[in-house]
């Protein structure tokens, strides 16, 4: 039970930095603007679960395939980048926008199917990958559901709040100096292995 709740734990707190500031949590301030937010959160979790499962199916079948320690460093290296791509940042395009302001489909499907394509190659996805190869696939699998869906509960609230203004710069830099922390700890993790 101890590897279970580590690997939620750390999961949830991952994919939740991950998430701040990224393009879902846009895109659910958008829908929010137009459907109910109960309705939103359904389709996200729905879509993030699936994501999700198969982030953690990739994850754990490399895990198995490849040495720790390796997989270590790579995880470490992968967090870096990940914190270079959460200061580059994400935007909508017109075509994401346009989809988000859509009612021809019911709400759910509409905000289920654009989460599920929009999160699919997304750092949050390959994050999960990254730690589906190091810990338990069921852990990871819940915790990173719940911090992805957390973390857009509360870009929901906060720009309803806000007027859909949030502290933008503030929330990338913290972001990306807690990316930079995890890559650096696995990094020097993997090299006490190597050596």
């Amino acid at each position: 039970m101890g590897g279970f709740l580590a690997a939620l734990a750390i999961s949830f707190g991952v994919i939740f930095v991950a998430e701040l500031g990224d393009k879902s949590q846009l895109m659910a301030m958008t829908f929010a603007t137009r459907y109910r937010a109960l309705t939103v959160l359904i389709g996200i979790t729905v879509a993030t679960a699936v994501v999700h499962l198969i982030s953690v199916a990739v994850g754990y079948g490399l895990g198995a395939a490849l040495p720790t320690k390796w997989i270590s460093l790579a995880a470490g290296v992968a967090f870096l980048a990940f914190a270079a791509w959460t200061l580059r940042g994400d935007s909508l395009t017109e075509e994401e926008k346009s989809k988000a302001g859509r009612t021809q489909r019911s709400a759910v499907l509409a905000v289920g199917g654009a989460f599920f394509l929009a999160e699919l190659g997304d750092k949050t996805m390959l994050a999960t990958i990254t730690l589906a190869t190091q810990h338990g696939w069921f852990g990871v699998w819940v915790g990173s559901t719940i911090g992805m869906v957390a973390a857009d509960a509360l870009a929901i609230v906060v720009g309803r709040m806000l007027g859909k203004r949030l502290p933008e710069k503030a929330i990338k830099w913290g972001a990306a100096a807690l990316f930079v922390i995890f890559g650096i700890w696995l990094i020097a993790e993997s090299l006490v292995e190597i050596a």
